[in-house]
């Protein structure tokens, strides 16, 4: 993953809780909330919150008394989150690196991340902080965008931006959102780390909008893709845009579209931390 991968600054989050929010997160994020929920948890710490679509979705299902952590490395996108949530003295709203979580052990009940674990640089260590920060038995509840040719409008996109940079394709999505859905992978890391059961769920849903526009804006300008194509060519972005646009009409007609989106639902267990791992943590520099 390139270290520019995880730059949303500038007006990427207002365009990704714009545009896509609406394509392809709100319905993985109310199915998400409605998992996180379901388990009763007391003291929730949420990861990668993004703009907080899933926040928003969660924080009505949670007990009176419960207590919500919500996270995220990048300050701009945190700050739209809080700035979109209602008040809620429940909530307390942090910058932290999922890989150094700022945080006791046995914190929490759950720790829940939707669509982040493909932009943590090291998913072991990530996983360990999950697990470390959880009281034995707690659950780590998150998920990951299946491979690109199974999320239909970004394969959509990258090819067609492909064609547009031949000699330089922009790689962004295929490469990080898309990039990490090997099932066995994600299970063998979640063991290692100390999790067991380890449940994965494959589920598919439809990305609607009401114009080809839609996901070629959302895309183009509302992710870190955005950077890729103004490094090639700073005024190029409003053209590509419009070239993405184009090739999903091509595809899939010029008025309402709808196309396939895929990701896996992971649920693991946390395991009683063994003696030897946690002194080794507290003597870490």
């Amino acid at each position: 993953m390139h270290e520019t991968d995880q730059v949303f600054a500038g007006s990427i989050p207002e365009f990704y809780d714009r545009y896509m929010v609406p394509l392809i997160f709100e319905s993985f994020a109310a199915d998400l909330a409605r998992r996180a929920a379901s388990l009763s948890p007391s003291a929730v710490l949420e990861t990668a919150a993004g703009t907080g679509v899933v926040t928003r979705a969660l924080a009505p299902g949670l007990p009176p008394g419960a207590s919500y952590v919500v996270t995220d490395l990048n300050q701009p996108m945190l700050d739209f989150a809080a700035s979109r949530q209602p008040p809620d003295s429940r909530i307390e709203w942090r910058r932290a690196d999922a890989l150094a979580l700022p945080f006791e052990d046995a914190a929490f009940d759950l720790v829940c991340c939707q669509f982040g674990a493909m932009f943590f640089p090291d998913r072991p260590s990530a996983y360990r902080e999950a697990r470390r920060v959880l009281k034995p038995g707690g659950r780590f509840l998150f998920s990951v965008w299946d491979r690109i040719e199974e999320n239909v409008f970004a394969d959509d996109v990258t090819n067609a931006l492909a064609r547009m940079f031949p000699d330089d394709p922009p790689r962004f999505m295929a490469r990080t959102p898309h990039g990490y859905h090997d099932r066995a992978l994600i299970r063998g890391e979640l063991e290692d780390a100390g999790f067991s059961p380890v449940a994965i769920e494959t589920r598919a849903d439809q990305s609607r909008a009401s114009s080809p526009r839609i996901p070629a804006v959302a895309y183009c300008q509302g992710t870190v893709l955005r950077n890729e194509i103004e490094a090639r060519d700073p005024g190029s972005l409003e053209a590509a845009t419009d070239y993405a646009a184009a090739a999903i009409a091509d595809r899939h007609g010029s008025g309402e579209v709808a196309a396939k989106i895929q990701a896996h639902v992971i649920l693991a267990v946390a395991q009683a931390q063994e003696a030897g791992v946690k002194q080794i943590h507290e003597r870490a520099p």
